[in-house]
């Protein structure tokens, strides 16, 4: 992995140098067949093996117990910060609290990744039982206070990410599905179909949503549910934003497993302040799409019971 690693990094300076067009073009394709070297390296996606009924892991986030045995992102070391309060709870005595300290850059384009990261994982990998088998129906409320600027055209935009999911193993997640909202207001499945890319079966906007009812409730409960299935030929993910679809797209990259999971304070590097609190937290594998339905319904009910819309 060291070897693979520092062969890339001297194909990156090497072409940095380079002028003529036709070499310039060689080192580009020995790094792209790098990079898939070191990818494939790092990259652990298999097969669920259990065989057992369906599992659920839940939080309410009333105790670091909870996760114990897996990994907790450290938020001073990203200029952020979390831990359990009670002063914003959908559930049970507390919640999970994470805010940003201070902006890590003046903008997104910084040659080095600094995002803002203050979060718990869940590690199916790490239990007796091992990853989960999708499809799996995730749900979780969120309160999040945040402004999210439209950078000028050729820089990138500011981003808050809420929940991202891996069928990958290893500690790289190379491989990734994520929520994400964006200056538009609406929440958006990323990395779909592939990795890197943002193509969609339905995405919410301010076209198909003149109204903009779709738009992400700041400063409010709001309840997230997303469907991943990271089946190898048929992958597929759906979202739903208090119980209202808002993003669909395919999935490719998976062998059939969900391993590890985080929610909480992910977003880029420009942000000044963002405060969020996540509660409520539920995992559970599912047969089919049709099983999460009733679910769904039930999320409409409750929040209209409790004058949450």
């Amino acid at each position: 992995m060291i070897e693979l690693c520092s062969l890339l990094n001297i194909r990156i300076f090497i072409v940095c140098l380079l002028s003529n067009n036709t070499m310039m073009q060689i080192f580009k394709l020995q790094l792209y067949l790098s990079l898939l070297l070191v990818v494939a390296a790092c990259t652990d996606i298999n097969k669920p093996s259990f065989k057992g009924p369906n599992r659920t892991f839940e939080s309410s986030f009333e105790s670091l117990d909870d996760f114990k045995g897996f990994y907790v992102e450290s938020g001073p070391s990203f200029d952020s910060n979390q831990q359990l309060v009670s002063d914003s709870v959908m559930d049970g005595m507390f919640s999970h609290k994470a805010w940003i300290l201070k902006s890590r850059a003046v903008n997104n384009d910084g040659l080095i990744y600094l995002p803002h990261r203050a979060y718990p994982t869940i590690q199916f990998q790490k239990t007796k039982d091992g990853i989960f088998r999708t499809p799996c129906l995730l749900t979780l409320w969120v309160n999040l206070d945040v402004t999210l600027k439209q950078r000028p055209k050729g820089s990138i935009s500011d981003w808050f990410s809420l929940i991202t999911l891996t069928p990958d193993q290893s500690d790289n997640w190379t491989r990734t599905v994520v929520v994400n909202l964006t200056p538009d207001g609406y929440l958006k499945l990323v990395h779909v179909p592939n990795q890197g890319e943002q193509k969609w079966i339905y995405q919410a906007d301010s076209i198909n949503n003149p109204s903009k009812s779709l738009q992400f409730k700041m400063k409010s409960w709001n309840r997230i549910d997303v469907l991943i299935d990271f089946d190898a030929q048929n992958g597929y993910a759906k979202l739903w934003q208090n119980g209202q679809l808002v993003s669909s797209a395919k999935v490719n990259g998976g062998n059939g497993g969900l391993a590890q999971v985080h929610c909480g304070l992910y977003a880029c590097a420009a942000l000044e302040y963002a405060v969020i609190y996540n509660d409520k937290l539920r995992i559970m594998e599912i047969n089919s799409e049709s099983e999460a339905l009733p679910f769904l319904a039930k999320s409409l009910r409750y929040m209209n019971r409790i004058n949450l819309f």
